[in-house]
């Protein structure tokens, strides 16, 4: 267990951290699953820009890598353009 005050209070900061992480991280995926589960053009096309913003978000703050964000951004763009 930890004895300097330095690192009780670096793991009290990482603890906040990685819940902050784990919460940006899952309403993405969930915002990138409703986004893959519309029907409507019209609706998706709306919806990409927010989903887009916090992918851009969580590849700005290395919680994920550029090149996924990247690939993540390119198949939704790429989903929304082939809706009928």
């Amino acid at each position: 267990m930890a004895q300097h005050q330095s690192s009780k209070k670096r793991i009290r900061q990482d603890e906040k951290k990685r819940v902050r992480n784990h919460y940006y991280k899952k309403t993405t995926r969930s915002a990138i699953k409703r986004l893959l589960e519309l029907e409507d053009k019209a609706d998706a096309t709306k919806f990409l820009p927010k989903v887009v913003s916090m992918v851009d978000r969580l590849a700005k703050r290395n919680l994920w890598h550029k090149n996924k964000a990247g690939n993540i951004k390119s198949q939704l763009m790429k989903f929304v353009n082939t809706m009928g």
